[in-house]
């Protein structure tokens, strides 16, 4: 069966919205992505509903809508909580401790990965990488860092969302509901007082190595050696780096016995001649 259209009003202000969105691109077909992001802002997650609109508004079958929702984790395939907890679970989190913080909050929330809380306010999820490994382990709630996590500090984390509590990121914005930050990545402005100048920059570990190939110095002693940036004199020779890849050896030489050479044609067996 078709997907149910949205309620008229809902209707008539996603269609002004999405006015918005595709008049910024040359092809309307590359509105997709945003377009997207704003249903998800309507409902937390790209319903049916959410894709037959986009189809529409793009001129798509819903096929095609559903192969790009369905290709990219940000969009939510069911209903998510107002906050979205991605734990970073990959490589160098995970030995710093993101495994463990992991598996204390599916206890502590009674929730497995991807699950809502019965509340409605907290989703969990693992994340592979929040491209932020010199602060590991790092959580994300609705893109928002909160840096070098332990699990008891995770645990009052949710506490505080589920309680109401204000919650501080680390380094950012300051946090909004998930619906919310859906719509500011559909491309329409942030509006909170001070949110925007409240984004920042790079954080002291972040900024750590770029100082270090400086030569310069880092807080609480040591310091980089500076890194060569004019070329060596003419008259001196770069140092070599033979490797086997700057002659590789015939595989006659390597293994005697898998010779390599060109492949000769079987001899036809009897019979074969004739054919």
């Amino acid at each position: 069966m078709p997907a149910p259209d949205y309620p008229a009003d809902v209707r008539q202000r996603l269609d002004e919205d999405a006015a918005k969105i595709i008049a910024r691109y040359p092809g309307s077909r590359s509105a997709l992505l945003p377009l997207l992001h704003l249903v998800q802002a309507e409902e937390s997650y790209v319903s049916r509903t959410g894709v037959r609109f986009c189809a529409e508004q793009l001129g798509l079958t819903t096929a095609e809508v559903t192969a790009v929702a369905t290709f990219y984790s940000m969009y939510r395939r069911k209903p998510s909580g107002e906050y979205q907890v991605g734990v970073c679970t990959n490589t160098l989190c995970a030995v710093m401790g993101g495994d463990a913080i992991f598996d204390e909050l599916k206890q502590h929330l009674g929730v497995g990965n991807g699950e809502t809380t019965d509340d409605g306010k907290v989703t969990l999820e693992h994340i592979e990488c929040n491209a932020a490994c010199d602060f590991a382990p790092v959580v994300m709630v609705n893109w928002e860092f909160f840096d070098n996590q332990d699990p008891e500090s995770v645990k009052r984390l949710v506490d505080d969302l589920r309680a109401g509590r204000t919650v501080e990121p680390t380094r950012g914005a300051p946090l909004c509901s998930y619906k919310e930050t859906s719509r500011i990545l559909a491309g329409f402005p942030d509006e909170r007082p001070g949110a925007v100048e409240a984004t920042g920059g790079a954080g002291p570990a972040s900024l750590a190595g770029l100082r270090l190939a400086r030569g310069e110095s880092l807080p609480g002693g040591g310091a980089g050696v500076p890194r060569q940036t004019s070329a060596p004199p003419q008259d001196e020779t770069p140092p070599a780096h033979p490797s086997s890849h700057d002659a590789p050896l015939d595989s006659a030489v390597s293994d005697p016995e898998h010779p390599a050479g060109p492949v000769t044609q079987e001899r036809p067996t009897e019979g074969e001649e004739d054919r």
